[in-house]
């Protein structure tokens, strides 16, 4: 009986147990529960490394010296010969041009054919004269190129003078190289005048006829009277150009063309290839035009021609009228202090982030500098490899609890 007794005050505790041990489990989860719990964030670290500013458009390449071959005079043309794509020698035939009946003389057309023989040979004079024009130019960039070199290596100048100096130098031999292909042209016009002129004055009129020649070296890029036929003067006949001389056309905002300089450098991505082309812009066209966004809006917008930096062996897929995306570089800087842009926000009239310090968000207001679409520049108010949340939501107050999501 004493034994029973026992055991029955035995169970009887026990369930008193189990019981005070079930409801304090049941509070201790009502705790938990109502306890405020870490708020899920993003973080990321103070880095400090380069900074790039960029503007970033899509433009399209330009053979630079192009040529439209015209016709000198009227008459039947007999079917062109030359395809796009063709490569063709300065001096080649391109098209021929016969009488539709003789004669073809008058003394008005022997007149206007007078007057664009002296026209041409007036192009001509003016011609030479821009080629001594470029020539001095080049030669004296040429040679402040070597001064700003010699100086930069004593240590008297800036590399970033002897590299402006080394562009300089290479855009005025390109312009030499321009126009000395525009005294050629000018040269084959002259005497595609005085042909025409001898053309016109011979009193045969069978067998004779007008031999269109192809001003300089190139490719043909497009042929625009394909078919046979009777034409005027002046009706264009093809384009001829090299497509080795390319540059790339970029139409960017007014506001945007403000910051970028001539000399700039530029990276051109999306064009086909695997790696990004280096090029740097040669100018920024002084002149702007509306354009109609997608959206409907009218925008004020201006070219920016580039110039490729690599060989055309690097680029020698790209043709005429090809798209390309280019990231204009505004402003670039080393060794500066970045965080990601979407950890900065508006704080009063500054800038502030949250930075983390043992799990506790703390907010911090800082002075920012430079930015692009996804680094901003701390000029203040942070340390180095300090860590702040990013996409910070509204949940993310200061002193709060947060933990890396």
């Amino acid at each position: 009986m004493a034994s029973n007794a026992k055991a029955k005050t035995f169970v009887k505790w026990l369930k008193r147990g189990l019981g005070i041990l079930f409801v304090l489990g049941v509070l201790g989860m009502l705790v938990l529960a109502w306890l405020p719990k870490p708020v899920p964030v993003d973080l990321a670290t103070v880095e400090t490394d380069t900074l790039s500013v960029t503007v970033d458009e899509d433009g399209r390449t330009r053979v630079k010296d192009r040529y439209v071959v015209s016709a000198p005079l009227g008459g039947n043309l007999a079917r062109m010969e030359p395809r796009p794509g063709d490569h063709v020698d300065e001096g080649d035939i391109l098209a021929r041009i016969v009488p539709i009946a003789p004669p073809l003389m008058d003394a008005r057309t022997r007149a206007q054919s007078e007057a664009q023989v002296a026209a041409a040979r007036a192009a001509q004079r003016q011609a030479r004269a821009a080629i001594d024009r470029a020539r001095v130019a080049s030669e004296f960039a040429t040679r402040e190129a070597e001064r700003q070199r010699g100086l930069a290596g004593q240590g008297g100048a800036s590399t970033q003078a002897a590299e402006r100096a080394e562009v300089e130098a290479r855009a005025r031999r390109e312009e030499l190289t321009s126009t000395q292909f525009a005294a050629r042209v000018a040269d084959h016009q002259h005497e595609m005048a005085r042909a025409a002129l001898g053309a016109i004055g011979s009193q045969d009129g069978e067998g004779e006829q007008m031999e269109v020649r192809a001003p300089v070296a190139g490719r043909v890029l497009r042929v625009i009277q394909e078919s046979e036929g009777v034409i005027q003067p002046g009706t264009p006949l093809l384009e001829v150009g090299d497509p080795a001389a390319l540059e790339i056309v970029v139409d960017v905002l007014t506001s945007d063309a403000v910051d970028i300089q001539p000399g700039a450098r530029v990276l051109i991505e999306r064009w086909g290839g695997d790696a990004a082309l280096n090029a740097h812009v040669r100018v920024v066209e002084p002149s702007a035009f509306t354009r109609l966004s997608a959206l409907g809006v009218q925008e004020q917008r201006v070219n920016v021609i580039i110039d490729l930096d690599e060989p055309p062996e690097l680029w020698e897929a790209l043709g005429d009228g090809y798209r390309v995306e280019a990231r204009i570089i505004v402003w670039e800087a080393e060794d500066v202090a970045k965080v990601p842009a979407s950890a900065v926000f508006r704080h009063g009239e500054g800038w502030a982030v949250y930075a983390v310090e043992g799990q506790i968000a703390h907010l911090r207001e800082v002075e920012v500098g430079r930015r692009n679409g996804l680094e901003v520049q701390v000029l203040d108010g942070l340390d180095a490899d300090a860590t702040v949340v990013v996409h910070p939501s509204e949940r993310v107050v200061d002193g709060v609890e947060v933990v890396q999501r």
